[in-house]
């Protein structure tokens, strides 16, 4: 089958005709060209790019990258497709490096090589570094390498100090050398020091800091103070200023603030203070007594304060006593001796048992008496602290009924009044709800007389929330529940109570719960012998909760009932014996508690004190033992000086302004007086919000604690410190801002009285409008904003010249920089008779050079060019007809001119010169005849000479031994080896060194 024209097309090209239109108006077809629609993909050495693709059609774009080292060879990294193919040519070409600033050294050879920056990733070249300065690695020199990242090492050259000497100060006896940052400890002589009392002195780049020179401080010395009774617990003997030391009191003796030991500090008038060691006494031995107070030692002269326990005194019939620390001790021993009561002189008719001498604090005495006397009075009494109580019986013949009883303020006789009670007939009182009975519950009837009676007091004391009983629930009940409230309880539907069914609110406190316990959980009662006895109990060996039974003790019967597996009461025929008190004793001090009525065990007695005293101990007395326990003391109020002082308080007054200006006068206040602070603004009560006198001494204030703040407030872009939930008075809280952003105002803030100030604002640190300069050209695409730190650069357009740096900075939102571009062009050259210039122009560029050419017959005088200058040509030459001729042409040194020398030479001649053999020519070669002077003649640059002496030296030799080189050019380089038997000291790259101008750096071995 025939292919068609088509089918012959390469893949990729498009096909064009080339027609010519004929006079007769018709087109004439002629030849076709093809043209490329595709491109090939790009070769790009030291480079990749995306996408990767077989081909790329027409406008179709690539991105491409270059691998470390290198960067595009144009501004941009894309490239497109185009006809004619990628435009522009991807290519990766290697950095540059600029010419190093390298601070306190200098590169080999540094004008020879600085025309040739910049150079390429990889470039090296060696430096030296100045006196006191050496490389990282220790030398006077080294190489420097042009890196991806720039020259490697950042810092070429780094201080080093010596430390051979220490001005009032040890030192090492050799000299030790220390690199730029290395610090080294140094210890000056007594009496000396560096300032501040730094022990470390660092080589920096301007050398020691702080200089190695130990400056003469104050110093205190032990020989300056004695410690009587005393010594010093450290063994130096000399101590710098504001140096501290400690001393010890010997056994027996303490410090001023009663320790066992101090301190003392060295200061510019010397010590700081005399030590003094005073005479201690131990905490002493007590025997029947306690002490009030903590402590465990005791200046001289302090006072020690003992009470003696309950029944007992000292020497001189006291409770309490004290001690004072004298030189010898304790002024007396802390003994309490056991109390006791004597009979005193009591009538005939009274019989006394048990009988004794001498009866201790406890004993209790029984009186009755003769001849069928009637005793009138208690029939025992109670020897205590304070004597007996209550007062010895009498006995009489005949004695009186009494009236009924009288009326109690606020309470009531418990029980059915008479209207008349015999002798030793005896009353109970009971208080109405919301009081308190203070005094003995019961009176009797006393020869026709009542005694005392009680007293009903008002408690104003609460009950919290009823308690919840389990399976159980309250009948009815109103809050607040006051003293004396009750309040009853049910159990629910198959549950039984036990115990009783209701609770009292008794002084702010409930009685016991009873409980509620489920019917098929209530357990038996096991039977007793004493239970077996009985016929028709005999047979059962358990009991159900409730049931009552009878037994026999001693002909009588006794009753028990099951009460949830224990008999209430306990089944026994042994006797109980309960004691019974004597009548309660009438307490010093306290209210009448006259009574002749003994109390069973276990029942108790409320003390209430006398108006100016009070109570010490419990409140009540318990009958126990037949005898009553717990006897407390009334003891005299002792009024409170004035109040403590609080910060950012003051107390809550109550006086008027007429009186204000008294309220700061000194007074007493009574005891158990209240009173009230009140805090500053911004502050608010911590801890109570008042004081009370007690006894002398005031219960610790309340503080007046700063107000804390809620969180502070959130700014936009910024961030807090710490977030909490809430900030106490004075903390701070640190803002910062996002990246972008900038703090404009105060960066922290404090809360003071619950609230914040106000905080700052994270203001945008982008710069938006770029600045524009005369004249100043931006480098690069200008964008819509920059980020704080970064640069943007400007040139100058042709003719102009920059003054100062071409970078301005974006810093927090501002342009820092100005460029300034000025006009450094030439207008056209100076005019030159009998000249011409080739290509004038009408403007030159600073730098521009202009060549002249005489018309023959006229020579140039003067430089054949005129340089533009920052504006300014130099000056021109002349073009006028000479005669003047050249003598020999001027000799230079290990060179000669190619031809043999003239004694004269006519304008406009010539003569080259050569160099002799290993060394290299710089310059024009060719020196022309110019108004009777030669033009500058070139240099013949020296060769290396290889030295022996050197290398053994250095002990290194040339690396190829059958070449004996002596003689290197310009330029050449040398391999060298380390003699065998040595190693490397330098770099690997010293060991080919290159020839510069004579000068060769030979490496190292050793």
């Amino acid at each position: 089958m025939e292919r068609t024209e088509r089918e012959l097309y390469k893949l990729g090209w498009t096909r064009s005709i080339d027609s010519t239109l004929e006079p007769t108006g018709q087109i004439q077809p002629g030849f076709f060209f093809l043209f490329q629609t595709t491109c090939d993909p790009p070769y790009i050495p030291n480079g990749v790019y995306t996408p990767e693709r077989t081909e790329h059609r027409i406008e179709q774009e690539i991105r491409y990258k270059c691998k470390n080292g290198f960067h595009p060879a144009t501004r941009g990294n894309t490239a497109k497709c185009t006809s004619s193919g990628w435009v522009p040519s991807p290519r990766c070409i290697l950095k540059t490096c600029d010419f190093p600033d390298i601070r306190h050294g200098s590169l080999y050879s540094e004008d020879y090589y600085k025309p040739n920056f910049p150079v390429s990733v990889g470039r090296y070249y060696s430096y030296y570094c100045d006196k006191n300065f050496v490389t990282p690695s220790g030398h006077s020199w080294d190489y420097i390498y042009c890196r991806p990242k720039g020259w490697s090492p950042a810092v070429p050259c780094f201080r080093q100090c010596n430390f051979h000497y220490l001005e009032h100060g040890n030192y090492p006896n050799y000299e030790k050398k220390y690199l730029q940052g290395q610090s080294v400890k140094v210890e000056c002589y007594s009496g000396y020091s560096f300032p501040n009392e730094e022990s470390l002195m660092t080589c920096t780049e301007n050398g020691w800091s702080p200089p190695p020179r130990c400056i003469h401080v104050k110093t205190c010395s032990k020989s300056d103070i004695e410690i009587e009774n005393g010594f010093f617990s450290e063994s130096n003997f000399q101590y710098p200023l504001n140096k501290l030391t400690q001393y010890k009191c010997k056994p027996g003796y303490v410090t001023a603030d009663g320790r066992t030991s101090g301190s003392i500090t060295c200061l510019e008038s010397g010590w700081s203070a005399q030590p003094t060691c005073v005479k201690s006494c131990d905490m002493p031995l007590f025997e029947n007594a306690r002490a009030k107070s903590d402590g465990m030692w005791f200046k001289l002269n302090d006072t020690l304060d003992y009470v003696c326990h309950n029944g007992y005194e000292s020497r001189d019939g006291h409770t309490t006593g004290s001690l004072v620390c004298g030189y010898d001790g304790w002024s007396d021993t802390a003994t309490c001796y056991e109390r006791e009561c004597s009979i005193p002189q009591i009538e005939r008719y009274l019989n006394v048992e048990p009988k004794k001498d001498i009866y201790k604090v406890g004993d209790v005495l029984k009186f009755s008496c003769r001849q069928r006397l009637r005793r009138v009075g208690a029939d025992s009494v109670q020897c205590y602290h304070f004597g007996w109580s209550p007062g010895f019986p009498t006995c009489k013949w005949k004695v009186q009924s009494c009236h009924p009883p009288p009326q109690l303020p606020n309470g009531k006789v418990k029980g059915t009044q008479k209207e008349e009670y015999g002798h030793n007939e005896v009353v109970e009182y009971v208080c109405n709800p919301r009081f308190l009975l203070k005094g003995p519950n019961k009176i009797q009837c006393v020869d026709g007389e009542w005694p005392t009676l009680p007293i009903c007091v008002e408690d104003k004391s609460t009950c919290g929330h009823i308690p919840d009983l389990d399976h159980g629930y309250v009948l009815f009940s109103t809050p607040p529940y006051r003293h004396g409230d009750s309040v009853e309880f049910n159990c629910r539907e198959a549950f039984i109570m036990i115990g009783h069914r209701s609770i009292t609110c008794i002084r702010g406190t409930w009685t016991q719960l009873p409980q509620c316990i489920a019917r098929d959980e209530l357990e038996t009662c096991k039977t007793s012998s004493l239970i077996a006895r009985e016929a028709k109990l005999s047979q059962r060996t358990e009991f159900y909760h409730n049931t009552n039974v009878s037994y026999k003790c001693k002909g009588k019967y006794k009753h028990s009932v099951c009460i949830n597996g224990r008999w209430d009461p306990e089944v026994t025929c042994r006797e109980v014996r309960i004691h019974s008190c004597p009548p309660p004793p009438q307490i010093p001090n306290a209210q009448d508690m006259t009574s002749t009525v003994n109390y069973r065990d276990g029942e108790k007695i409320s003390v209430l004190c006398q108006e100016k005293y009070l109570i010490r101990g419990t409140e009540e007395i318990v009958c126990k033992d037949g005898r009553w326990q717990s006897i407390p003391r009334c003891v005299e109020k002792i009024p409170c000086s004035q109040p403590p002082h609080i910060e950012h308080g003051t107390i809550k007054s109550s006086v008027s302004s007429e009186g204000r200006k008294q309220r700061f006068e000194p007074k007493l206040y009574v005891h158990n007086t209240r009173l009230s602070y009140i805090c500053e603004d911004g502050f608010r009560l911590s801890g109570g919000n008042g004081i009370t006198c007690h006894m002398g001494k005031w219960s610790s204030p309340p503080q007046c604690v700063g107000i804390p703040c809620e969180p502070p407030p959130l700014i936009p872009h910024g961030v807090l410190s710490h977030e909490l939930d809430s900030y106490q008075y004075g903390e701070e809280v640190m803002y910062s801002c996002t990246e972008g952003f900038v703090i404009d105002g105060p960066a922290s803030i404090k809360c003071l009285g619950g609230k914040w100030p106000r905080p700052p604002e994270c203001i945008k640190t982008d710069c938006f409008s770029l600045p524009s300069f005369d004249d100043a050209i931006l480098i690069g695409q200008k964008k819509e904003s920059y980020r704080s730190g970064e640069q943007v650069s400007y040139k100058c357009p042709k003719y102009y010249q920059l003054d100062g740096s071409s970078i301005v900075q974006c810093i927090d939102g501002q342009w820092i920089g100005r460029p300034t571009c000025r006009d450094v062009s030439c207008k056209k050259p100076p005019k030159v008779e009998n000249a011409v210039i080739p290509n004038e122009m009408f403007r030159y560029p600073s730098g521009e050079r202009v060549h002249y050419e005489c018309i023959k017959p006229f020579d140039l005088f003067g430089e054949t060019e005129v340089i533009c200058l920052n504006g300014t040509w130099t000056d021109p030459p002349q073009c006028k007809v000479s005669k003047r001729k050249c003598g020999s042409p001027p000799p230079i040194d290990n060179g000669d001119i190619t031809t043999f020398p003239l004694p004269a030479y006519s304008p406009g001649s010539t003569v080259e010169y050569q160099c002799q053999s290993l060394y290299v020519l710089q310059g024009n070669k060719i020196i022309t005849c110019r108004n009777g002077e030669w033009s500058k003649p070139p240099k013949c640059l020296d060769a290396c000479v290889i030295s022996e002496e050197i290398m053994e030296e250095h002990k290194i030799q040339l690396r190829w031994k059958y070449q004996k080189k002596i003689y290197s050019k310009t330029g050449e380089t040398a391999e060298f080896m380390c003699i065998p038997g040595y190693h490397k000291k330098t770099a690997p790259e010293t060991f080919r060194a290159t020839c510069r101008e004579g000068k060769l750096l030979y490496p190292t071995c050793g």
